[in-house]
This record gives C-alpha cells, structure tokens and sequence, in this order.
C-alpha cells in the first residue's frame, strides 16, 4: 500500500511540474505576459496646446518639450548643458573659429527608416531662415554667413554659410566667432526636417501623428487636439537601447487646480504648475514629490512701443516703477521668485567667468518695493498728473489662474499708485500668442526662458528684427551694440556691449518691466527617476524610469 501511494504521489507532482513548465515557457495568456514585462508608461502635463510642433515655427517652451523628445540636431545638451554629440558623432573647427564641420553618424534614421543626411539639415536651415517661412526664431540663424541677409532679402539661399560636402558631413561658416555657438546648434530651430515631407503635406505636416516624421527618440503616435500627444519609442532611433520609456502621454491641461488634482489622483506623473496657494503644502508634504528648480528667465511686462501712451517712455517708466515686485512674488506667485531688478537675470556669466552678468552691471531701480513717487513724477512729466487724462488702456494675458492672480495685482498697484483705471482681457493661449505677436495690445504679460547660457539668449530678444520682440521695440543704437557683441573676438567687449544694451533697454527708454527671475516649481510622483528638468524651462524624459519597475 505504501509504495502505491508513493507511486500516485510521483505520478501527481510530474502533472504539476508540466503544469508549471507549461506557464514559463511562453503558453501564457496574453494578459499574463504583459503583467510580466510592464510598459514604462510616463505621463507628463504639457500645459496648453501647442500653437505648432514645426521646429522652425515654434517659439514655446510647449512646443519645444515634444519637438526635443521627437527631433534630434547635430548636437545633444547633458543635464549640465555641456554640449554631446547628437546626430553629428564629430565635428572640429578651424583655427579662426568660423568653419565647423560636422560629422553625421550613418546609423541616424528618420521615424520611418530613412537616413537622416546633411541635405536634411541644410534644407531646415535654409527654410527656418527663409522669409517666406515666416519663422520667428529665424534670427537664432543669424550666426551663419549671410543668414541676415538672406532672411531680409539682400542675399540668396546659396550665399549662406552652409555646404554639404557628402551625405554624412556638412559644413557651417560663421559670420563671426560664438563662444555658445554648439548650444545653438543644439536648439530646436536648427533640428532637421523632411523636405520631402513638408512640401507633401504643407502646414499640415505637423498636425498629424501619420505625416510627423521625427528623427528622435520618439515618434509621435496620437495626436487628439487640446487633450493629448502620445509618442512612442522610435525604433529606428540610432540610440535606442538607451531609452528609457516605451511610451509618453503629454496631456494638455491648462487650469491649475486640475492638473493637481490629477497629479494627486494618479492621473498624471509630472506637472509643472499648481495654484500659488498650494505650494506651502506641497513643500511641506514630503511625499508630494514637490522640487523647486531653478529657471534662467524672467517674467516680464510689454509695453507696446508703437502704441500710444506706451510709446512714450516716460509712461512706460512710470507703470513700470509703480509696481511692487516683492509683494508679488511673496503675496500672489509664492514660488520663491526673486523680484527682477534688470531683465537678464542671475546665472549668466560674464566677462570674468567668476562673476555673474546681472551682478557686474547691477540693479536698475529698487525691486523690493513700489517707487511710487518717482513713478508719478514720471507720469506727471508724460502729462498726465495723479492719472488725470490718461486714456482707457487693457492689460492682456493668456488663460490661467496665476497670470490672473498677477494681473489683478498690477491692476491694484497702477490704481493705487498711478490713479490709473487698467482694464483686463485674457485669451486663450494660441489666440493670445498671435495677438501679442501682432502688436494688437495696450500691455500684455510675457515671459522669457533662455535658450542658451550667454546673455545674449535674453539681449537679442529685443532686436528690431526679431520675431520675439512682442514689444515692438526698435533702436538703432541698442541693434548696433547686440551686432558688436555678436561679432567682436573680444570677450571684455562682448559684455560690455550687452551691458550698454540693457542700459538702453531699460535704463533709458524702458522698453518692457520685468517682474521676477523664474524658479521652476513641479511635481514628479515618487518612484520616478531620471526625468531631467533643465534650467532653460525644459523636461526631458529619455532617460526617465520608474524605480520599482
């Protein structure tokens, strides 16, 4: 009897290891195998809309954030912007610093398979510096031999700086030495597209998910307008072993309130902005996933140079000097901004590499208070004593309830301290973008990210040719000096010259009145690492993980 039941309980235990065997050697149910190898999923809240995912059109930080997770330049940035090959696996310079030759890797592929050449790049240069193009960035170009001139006509496509020597290998003259010039070269502006595919599909082509061919990381897999875009790992990326997601979901919410209550409801893994009077909680709640990161920009009022009153400049000093920054940033945004006293801001370096920019030139008025009598001497000398006479005038911002917190104080401050009734108007953000573009405004708010670690990314923003000077600031004088510094070999000079343009900017016509030098306050659920929130105001996810996963 024993030795049948012996026999029985072999007999059962081989039925069970079958059993077993039969579950790892791939006869699973489908369901089974996905919870076995789970997909990296991140989903990141884009805020608004994109007005356009084109890299030669787009301005936004919004648009930038998914152009750099589905393009690629020459030229990669490190989470400490020091320049790493991208496209381009080498380059080298000649002696006088105006040659650079670049070097493309021949295992770079478009989304759809297709090698990524030279040809592509100097045919996006050549279109992004084309007038016809209409690209505001188009000065970012401006660096190449004869880019200004062709972008205003007084040059042809094949008088710019740019030869392609081979399929693999194109070369690029300078019209001067650029210190931060592999930065540039790193900026979404000068990502390559496809000639091919833009002439097809025309504006459209980055509208649609199946027409919106990459060479990045990620290829967009779904666009569904102002909801979402979701992209997915482009499998003919060069370095896609690299990549960390399979996939990305950048939703497209723009109130604050929801995006944190998704965040906090497990919806979304990453949010950017959350209501002001949030962020002491969040601070203090260590599992928030809260960080205060640092921003190399400022947030910033225009004026409407062209328009009267604000074409005088007495008017634009006194609404300008009538404002309390400190309060602002303590009282409404609560993100630990520091109150503008100058446009370019800390973090920039100067001339001597050990001293900052902003420090070396110093404050331009009194940014912890209101300088209420020196503003009303300035009105009173525009004409219009204790506000008496001044016209109706609207002060413009794009939707969202920060922007709105800051207009209603400035409202309060110009009445308290000017005497001036400001109305308010605010617009949806692609609607907003056009009509401040268009110079169709009294005041509107704006805001500025650099784009690169020199001064100059927030200087030649205020260039009479530039397609971001929503201002409409034009002096000749403040032109000549950002063309000084951008062609002089002289680094004491560079700086200098820039100083005696924010000396202009601000200090004599009071082009634009900053309000507050960014921080980059956000969220990112615990558990996920690797996601690199740069100080130009963009969030990378190439490399981002979930901890546990």
């Amino acid at each position: 009897m024993k030795k049948k039941s012996l026999i029985v309980l072999l007999a059962a235990l081989m039925v069970l290891s079958v059993a077993i065997a039969g579950c790892s050697s791939g006869t699973q149910k489908p369901e089974q195998q996905a919870q076995q190898k789970k997909e990296t999923v991140i989903r990141y809240n884009l805020g608004a809309q994109p007005e356009t995912i084109d890299p030669a059109l787009n301005s936004a930080v919004d648009g930038a954030n998914v152009i750099l997770h589905t393009f690629e330049g020459l030229v990669n940035l490190d989470e400490h912007q020091q320049p790493v090959p991208g496209v381009a696996e080498k380059w080298e310079v000649s002696n006088d610093g105006l040659v650079w030759t670049f070097h493309l890797r021949k295992n770079a592929k478009w989304s759809d398979g297709q090698p990524v050449t030279a040809k592509d790049f100097a045919y996006a240069w050549k279109r992004a510096l084309d007038p016809a193009t209409g690209a505001e960035y188009a000065y970012q170009l401006y660096y190449i031999k004869n880019g200004q001139a062709f972008n205003e006509g007084k040059a042809t496509a094949d008088d710019l700086g740019i030869k392609v020597v081979d399929d693999y290998t194109i070369e690029v003259t300078l019209e001067a030495p650029t210190p931060y010039i592999l930065q540039i070269f790193a900026f979404p502006t000068l990502f390559p597209v496809r000639q091919d595919i833009v002439e097809k599909y025309g504006d459209k082509w980055a509208q649609q998910a199946d027409t919106y061919i990459g060479n990045g990381a990620f290829k967009v897999s779904e666009m569904v307008y102002q909801d979402h875009i979701t992209m997915v790992k482009n499998e003919n990326y060069w370095n896609k072993d690299a990549i960390k997601p399979d996939k990305l979901i950048f939703t497209e919410m723009t109130d604050e309130s929801t995006m944190l209550a998704s965040y906090e409801n497990g919806e979304v893994d990453v949010i950017d902005n959350m209501p002001s009077e949030e962020i002491s909680r969040l601070q203090n709640d260590p599992n928030s996933g809260f960080v205060l990161g640092a921003n190399l920009g400022t947030y910033y009022i225009d004026f409407n140079n062209q328009k009267p009153p604000f074409n005088n400049p007495l008017v634009r000093k006194a609404f300008s000097l009538a404002i309390d920054r400190k309060a602002i940033v303590e009282n409404v945004t609560k993100g630990g901004q520091l109150p503008a006293d100058a446009f370019v801001g800390p973090g920039f370096p100067d001339a001597d590499p050990t001293k900052q920019f902003h420090d070396v030139q110093g404050p331009f008025y009194d940014a912890t208070k209101a300088n209420v009598e020196e503003a009303k001497k300035a009105l009173a000398e525009a004409g219009y004593p204790d506000g008496k006479g001044f016209p109706k005038v609207t002060y413009l911002y794009n939707e969202g309830q920060g922007h709105q917190n800051i207009a209603q104080a400035l409202q309060e401050m110009w009445k308290q301290n000017l005497g001036v009734e400001v109305e308010l108007a605010s617009q949806e953000w692609q609607v907003f973008q056009e009509t401040r573009r268009r110079g169709d405004y009294d005041i509107a708010r704006d805001g500025w990210l650099a784009d690169y670690t020199d001064p100059m990314t927030m200087l030649d923003l205020f260039t009479s040719n530039s397609g971001n000077n929503n201002a409409q600031y034009k002096n000749p004088e403040y032109d000549a000096l950002i063309d000084k510094a951008k062609k002089t070999n002289n680094e004491a000079e560079r700086m200098q010259a820039m100083h005696d343009a924010q000396q202009l900017l601000l200090g004599q016509d009071w082009a634009v009145a900053p309000l507050y030098f960014y921080t980059d306050p956000y969220c990112v659920k615990p558990g996920l690492k690797g996601v690199i929130a740069d100080p130009l105001g963009f969030k990378r996810f190439h490399f981002a993980y979930w901890e546990n996963q």
